[in-house]
């Protein structure tokens, strides 16, 4: 399932995955996988100049004889054979490497399809034709190209009239080498008129997709937000790149269509809806600047749920970890004061998170601060009231929730209330991964797992950190994951307090941040780019 970590910076403008001639942008999921079609065409025409080099270089060779070979196919043509071969592959090598830039795959596509047009003319009209019987291999070129892949009507018609431009190039650089001794205008007319024709009808496919363009514009349109680029999807649900249709604020979008509850039981589908409209509110109420801000949150026309939430351009602990390795004391530090900052105001509320981890926290720019903290997916929070037992509850009868290497004892056991005391559990854990580059315990699979969390001692971080670990700082995670609740800190504020009292060497400065920033993530061809929008799990 795709989580934020896997998804990779997308562009600020909206335009810049495709554009159709009527000036309508193309969402650049589409887009993108037009430039993968793009590389799929290009190796299947790679395929094609092959099959031509062996039928004419070998199996020809085998069953005809040489005089009669010469009179077809001479060298010059397999030098543009093979031209074509490395042509197409070396669009197929482009098309898989300009992820970023799909836009530009696809006018490269275009004058690939003009080149590979022109080869194959002078291929088949490189000895004059005495007849027109056979329709030129142009032509459908020129029809296939773009359903393969979307342009505008005016693009489509350029390459299209330049491709078909080709075979009246080829007729008199055929004539040239090969002079006939008379020249038959109709069957001239034959051979170049076709072409064209085709190059005519190639726009039809293309204001198809111009007019399915509009259409995918209007469906994504949920209130006041234009939903744009997918960013991920995961089993119940997807996230969107969204703007603003009048602010032009860029924002997230999380959907669940009714689509993806079809199929599941009553129950099931109860938990989700509950679910996502809990992890709304939830967000809504809390104000603290380390929590996922909500814009908006709704039910569409056709009962898609949707909420619509900041935009971060960061990345979560959890990808930070595995791509930069162990952090020193003083950065964990540093991200959970943030993290305690926000759980701290839910707990005060009665709130519990319930699947505090590392991919759900995310350290990204905000305005001129890097290093700034944002927890997100309250999907699974719990409200702690005198009215809790008339709440719907949001797992099914022998089902746990949240992440096994990250949950509490009394989370797995359900023994006991799960409070506050279970998200400072996942806290220390989280803290300890950042530390030591792995979890408290290891097991083959998510049983055991969570009976280590129950059972298991776990191993003080000092000892797997690759980076000094002071004292009061592990003094303070491993009461984090003491078994019994009690023995821990009450919540994250209080937690927060024990971590600001740690004493540290070298503080994590704003300056060193900056530098971590420009050195790790600024240089970088890409970077995570959070929604804070989590998966439904």
């Amino acid at each position: 399932m795709t989580t934020d970590a896997d998804i990779a910076r997308e562009p600020s403008s909206a335009t810049s995955g495709g554009m159709l001639a009527s000036g309508t942008p193309l969402p650049r999921d589409i887009v993108d996988r037009a430039r993968e079609r793009v590389k799929i065409a290009a190796l299947v025409m790679a395929g094609t100049w092959l099959f031509v080099i062996i039928m004419n270089e070998g199996i020809a060779r085998l069953a005809m004889d040489q005089s009669a070979i010469d009179r077809l196919w001479g060298s010059r043509q397999t030098i543009l054979t093979i031209f074509a071969l490395a042509l197409s592959f070396g669009m197929a090598w482009v098309a898989s490497r300009m992820k970023s830039n799909p836009a530009l795959v696809l006018d490269m596509g275009l004058v690939f399809e003009v080149l590979n047009a022109l080869i194959i003319a002078l291929i088949t009209e490189w000895y004059p034709r005495q007849d027109a019987q056979a329709v030129s291999w142009v032509c459908v070129t020129i029809l296939l190209w773009p359903a393969i892949a979307p342009s505008s009507p005016r693009k489509t018609l350029i390459a299209a009239l330049a491709a078909a431009t080709t075979v009246p190039i080829g007729i008199f650089v055929g004539l040239s080498v090969h002079p006939v001794a008379k020249f038959d205008w109709f069957i001239f007319l034959w051979l170049v008129l076709p072409p064209y024709v085709c190059a005519a009808l190639a726009i039809v496919p293309a204001n198809v997709i111009r007019g399915l363009g509009r259409q995918v514009k209007k469906a994504r349109e949920l209130g006041s937000y234009q939903i744009e680029d997918l960013l991920g999807k995961g089993g119940m649900g997807e996230v969107y790149r969204a703007r603003h249709r009048l602010l032009a604020r860029p924002a997230a979008v999380k959907l669940i269509s009714p689509q993806a509850l079809r199929g599941n039981s009553a129950d099931e589908n109860r938990v989700v809806i509950e679910r996502f409209r809990r992890e709304a509110e939830a967000a809504a109420t809390l104000r603290s600047p380390h929590t996922i801000e909500l814009y908006d949150y709704g039910v569409a026309e056709d009962g898609t749920f949707y909420y619509v939430m900041e935009l971060l351009d960061g990345i979560d602990f959890q990808e930070l970890v595995r791509r930069h390795g162990p952090l020193p004391s003083e950065r964990v530090i540093h991200l959970m004061l943030q993290a305690c900052d926000s759980l701290g105001e839910a707990h005060l509320g009665g709130l519990v998170h319930r699947d505090v981890k590392p991919s759900n926290i995310v350290a990204c720019r905000m305005g001129l601060k890097v290093d700034y903290v944002k927890v997100l997916d309250f999907g699974l929070v719990k409200t702690e009231a005198k009215q809790a037992e008339q709440q719907l509850e949001l797992t099914t009868a022998g089902s746990v929730s949240g992440t096994p290497a990250f949950m509490a004892p009394e989370s797995i056991s359900g023994i006991g209330t799960v409070g506050p005391a279970a998200d400072v559990y996942a806290l220390g854990c989280v803290a300890y991964h950042l530390l030591t580059g792995q979890t408290v315990f290891k097991a083959a699979n998510a049983t055991m797992m969570m009976l280590q969390h129950v059972q298991g001692s776990p191993v003080p971080p000092s000892l797997k950190a690759p980076h000094p670990v002071p004292r009061d700082l592990e003094e303070v995670i491993m009461r984090c994951l003491a078994k019994d609740p009690s023995d821990r800190p009450a919540d994250a504020a209080q937690l927060g307090m024990l971590l600001d009292r740690c004493r540290i060497a070298m503080p994590w400065t704003d300056a060193r941040a900056h530098d971590w920033w420009r050195t790790n993530v600024d240089g970088e061809t890409q970077v995570a780019s959070q929604t804070g929008a989590m998966m439904i799990q």
